[in-house]
């Protein structure tokens, strides 16, 4: 690995084109933290930030075969998390504009239009955060809360055991719990 640490941004840029981990390695070690002091820095929040970075270099990894740098490595990266944190704060304030209808609406108890429409783009936006959940860990989830079967029951159906169940829901909830701030307890409990 030390080679790697003596190569330059672009060195490293060309090497992960072409699918190598080392190279990912590197760059992952030589930007995460100062990507996620930018992070931080905006969010304010270190599981937040933490989840930026993170999903930034899955990122990274999934496209590293199209991956092509046009600038330096660095400009690329700060501006992919500034985006990154962006749609952040835009979905929390989204998110936060429909808890406060939904609170109006709990307090007021009026059951107008405008309510089911936000109460329609908030359930739309909690499935979309399911949907994002992994495969297992989203089958895993679904079958608890919606048939409510039993950690058994699902480890039998889906053929995992019942610690791995417990594990994919712990991390679901988890996850959820992050993206979906207030809503998540609204919501779930």
């Amino acid at each position: 690995m030390e080679t790697y640490s003596r190569y330059t941004d672009e060195q490293l840029a060309g090497l992960l084109r072409s699918g190598d981990k080392y190279a990912y390695t590197e760059i992952y070690e030589r930007y995460k933290a100062p990507l996620f002091s930018f992070t931080y820095r905006r969010l304010e929040d270190v599981a937040e930030s933490e989840d930026v970075v993170a999903e930034l270099f899955l990122s990274l990894w999934d496209r590293h075969s199209n991956f092509n740098l046009t600038g330096s490595l660095a400009s690329y990266l700060f501006t992919a998390t500034k985006n990154r944190v962006i749609k952040v704060i835009t979905h929390k304030k989204v998110e936060s504009r429909y808890i406060d209808s939904f609170r109006e609406y709990m307090e007021e108890g009026v059951d107008n239009t405008d309510h089911l429409v936000r109460n329609r783009e908030l359930a739309a936006i909690i499935d979309a955060e399911i949907e994002n959940l992994p495969i297992k860990m989203r089958q895993v989830f679904q079958m608890s809360r919606q048939t409510n079967l039993s950690r058994k029951e699902i480890a039998a159906e889906l053929g995992l055991s019942e610690e791995t169940v417990k594990s994919h829901m712990h991390h679901a909830l988890k996850s959820l719990k992050t993206r979906l701030g207030a809503n998540f307890y609204v919501i779930f409990f």
